[in-house]
């Protein structure tokens, strides 16, 4: 079934469906961090380790995409010069998603993420919770050792 699920994501992505333009007109009138009831994309998220059970949290974050900007500085130079263009930031935007649902999340441990569309403007992701208080995480063999670690 999940084979099934990740094949017609990708033929959607691939053929750029009508469907999946509406999904992304859909995201962008929604807010920057989102909990949801359950992951957009459950086979991706079932890989990297989301079960369906209490104590799993799945939240969605946009992100802006783009170079990073900086103030020009007054004075006689020209951009290239002036180091305000390519600026590139060190940390991608996976990476980003999951630090700024982190603070949104304090109580609660980052587990994994993945990509889930894209547009001229932003990107979103979806990101994996766990909360390491959870009896049922706690009980859990796998997560119950990963979250265990401080």
């Amino acid at each position: 079934m999940y084979r099934a699920i990740e094949k017609t994501w990708q033929d959607m992505i691939k053929n750029k469906s009508t469907e999946l333009k509406s999904k992304g007109m859909d995201l962008r009138r929604r807010r920057t961090i989102e909990r949801l009831e359950w992951p957009t994309r459950l086979d991706r998220a079932r890989r990297l380790g989301y079960k369906a059970k209490p104590g799993f949290v799945v939240v969605r974050v946009k992100v802006g995409r783009g170079g990073m900007r900086r103030k020009k500085t007054m004075g006689g130079r020209r951009p290239k010069h002036a180091g305000i263009v390519r600026m590139k930031a060190d940390v991608n935007m996976r990476q980003t998603s999951q630090n700024r649902v982190a603070e949104k999340f304090p109580n609660l441990k980052v587990l994994n993420s993945y990509f889930l569309h894209k547009d001229g403007k932003n990107a979103w992701y979806e990101v994996i919770l766990i909360d390491p208080n959870h009896p049922s995480v706690k009980s859990d063999g796998d997560i119950g050792k990963l979250v265990a670690k401080p």
